[in-house]
């Protein structure tokens, strides 16, 4: 074997130290009595001291004081023989800054000696702080609102009992008019249909299951018939003609509410927004694409322009057309809904020709 020449070893030699005094990443070399021994200039830039400050105290006097004591503990576990692998503790820099590093040590025994490259991972501690701090915010308005929620329908019931103690007092009463009857009854299926939902709603925020909504078989013409049936004054008086085809596809794997709650928004804001002089038509279509459950709900009405939309159109209190009962809701339920059980919708539209809305429903 051929021995390798000396300036070689010498060239070697230099390149590792190159390297080492070249790397972002914090290299230090520290003898088992706690001070260091050699350090790149990547320390002393980070902690603000310079080599001679660094050199002369304890290491341990330069950790946050709330981490001397663990620290100390992976110390003696790695004077032991132990490697150190991204252990992560806070400094302190000359200024009086707060850093962490994530350090990977190797102790070598024979030398008394503990190898150690650190990275400086304070961006990535900041932003996992304002990622707490904002999942902790959002917890905390989360549990607001499902108390608002929880309240709302609960305090809503005594009303609507109210309104059916009216119509049960009224059936006792001979009223001969026939359009009153039908009328009468149009109503009172509406408010036995919002009692219903109402129960359901509590129901569930009682039981805590908000986070673990349930999925079931649901016929689309059985949530239609219930949607259409509780706005069955709101149709009529619009003259809308709704068209369903749900032959191909009969049913979906969804959350029953969702659901309803998806038709009951679509069907109101079709009908709502219904083109100037003309009588709404609504058309339901159900299909199965490349193994995917999909579902359209197209109308004729105003529509909007897509390219001054753009991506506001599922948010919340978003208004596109001026509209007295209009609150910017009906779209950010519907998107939360799907959204919640896995899928996704699609929207087309242009102004005065209608829109079109196409859900995905997830497998």
């Amino acid at each position: 074997m051929r021995s390798q020449p000396a300036n070689s070893i010498q060239h070697s030699s230099f390149n590792l130290e190159h390297f080492f005094e070249l790397s972002a990443d914090l290299f230090c070399i520290a003898g088992y009595d706690g001070y260091f021994k050699k350090i790149n200039s990547a320390v002393s830039k980070v902690l603000q001291y310079s080599e001679e400050e660094l050199m002369a105290a304890p290491i341990a006097d330069f950790i946050h004081p709330e981490d001397r004591n663990i620290t100390a503990l992976y110390r003696h576990e790695l004077i032991k023989g132990e490697p150190l692998l991204h252990f992560e503790n806070r400094y302190i820099t000359k200024n009086g800054d707060t850093i962490w590093l994530s350090w990977t040590s190797m102790p070598v025994p024979e030398e008394g000696m503990v190898y150690a490259i650190a990275k400086n991972i304070t961006h990535k501690k900041s932003e996992e702080a304002d990622r707490n701090k904002l999942i902790s915010e959002l917890g905390n308005l989360n549990a607001d609102l499902k108390q608002l929620s929880y309240t709302t329908s609960h305090d809503l019931r005594s009303p609507v009992n109210n309104l059916l103690s009216v119509f049960n007092m009224l059936n006792k009463y001979h009223i001969e008019d026939e359009e009153v009857h039908r009328f009468l009854a149009i109503l009172k299926s509406g408010i036995e249909t919002l009692k219903d939902s109402l129960n359901e709603y509590v129901d569930l925020l009682s039981q805590n299951q908000r986070l673990k909504i349930e999925k079931e078989e649901v016929y689309f013409t059985d949530v239609f018939e219930t949607v259409t049936r509780s706005i069955q004054t709101l149709i009529t008086d619009s003259k809308a003609d709704i068209l369903t085809d749900f032959n191909a596809l009969p049913t979906v794997y969804f959350n029953r509410s969702y659901l309803e709650s998806i038709f009951l928004n679509l069907i109101s804001n079709a009908i709502k927004y219904a083109f100037p002089g003309r009588y709404p038509i609504i058309q339901f279509h159900s299909w199965i694409e490349n193994g995917e459950c999909l579902l359209s709900i197209t109308d004729n009405g105003r529509g909007f322009d897509m390219e001054k939309v753009k991506d506001r159109i599922f948010g919340m209190h978003q208004r596109f057309h001026e509209h007295n009962d209009s609150k910017g809701i009906g779209l950010y339920l519907v998107h939360h809904h799907i959204t919640t059980m896995g899928g996704s919708i699609t929207v087309n539209s242009e102004p005065d020709k209608g829109t079109s809305f196409i859900i995905r429903f997830a497998k």
